[in-house]
């Protein structure tokens, strides 16, 4: 079985039971503090996506966001996030998603984003480029950020760190947007609706998928002072490459 079309198949009906849920009652709960969400819906879809890799791929290890690593035997690992954006999810806001990423070897070779509200899936698979929905897609043109819109996103309890960034990239670019949900962010700039996108303090899940589909639609993605990107450092900036440069300096205190 081809992993992307696994991964794709597998995010649309993660996503489908999302929406199932959305039209009833959740279940909130808090995690770490009182803007940190999990609800019932996250849970099931975790189950369900844990179910049909340990049936597809039985011998992978699974990093997921709620219950963590399940080990494997193999040198595969699938990176996911059952839903990323619970808080918009929670509140009815679109722009929530469901991310799965499988890497091999610790290369990055497959990844989705899927946004079941907005019914738009993001693939790619490694060397062979980006999609939206099955189309190509590639990142924006633009050359500067004075004429970028950008993105980037504040962790609950942890805003502090981004704030000068933040100030430094309204000043700098046309607009600065926070929508909640990293890997839906990272897809955006992929499909060259954002120019960039950075946050401090994401965790791989968040990062994994988004950030190969920004690779193949022929973005850069770093940490945030330009040097090489690690899923576990949590420091992510996404960009068309072509302002890459310039928006490692703007974010350097």
């Amino acid at each position: 079985m081809n992993p992307l079309d696994f991964a794709i198949a597998l995010a649309r009906e993660a996503g489908a039971l999302l929406l199932e849920r959305a039209g009833g009652p959740l279940f909130i709960e808090r995690k770490s503090h009182r803007n940190d969400l999990v609800t019932d819906a996250d849970r099931a879809s975790e189950v369900l996506i844990v179910g049909a890799i340990r049936k597809n791929f039985p011998a992978s290890t699974i990093l997921i966001e709620e219950s963590g690593t399940h080990p494997g035997t193999s040198d595969e690992r699938w990176i996911v996030d059952p839903l990323d954006g619970t808080t918009n999810f929670a509140h009815g806001y679109p722009p929530f998603c469901v991310s799965i990423a499988l890497e091999r070897r610790g290369e990055l070779i497959a990844g989705v984003v899927y946004a079941p509200r907005l019914q738009e899936c993001f693939a790619a698979e490694r060397g062979a480029g980006a999609t939206l929905n099955g189309a190509p897609i590639g990142v924006s043109q633009v050359s500067t950020v004075a004429d970028a819109l950008v993105c980037t996103g504040f962790v609950p309890g942890r805003w502090e760190r981004n704030v000068e960034g933040f100030k430094r990239l309204m000043d700098a670019s046309q607009a600065v947007r926070r929508d909640g949900a990293a890997a839906l962010d990272l897809a955006y700039v992929a499909a060259g609706r954002f120019e960039a996108f950075w946050e401090f303090d994401l965790r791989p899940w968040d990062i994994a998928a988004g950030a190969l589909i920004v690779r193949e639609a022929g973005g850069t993605v770093t940490a945030i002072d330009g040097t090489p990107l690690d899923l576990n450092s949590g420091s992510t900036l996404a960009t068309n490459a072509a302002i890459h440069a310039e928006m490692v300096a703007l974010l350097q205190h």
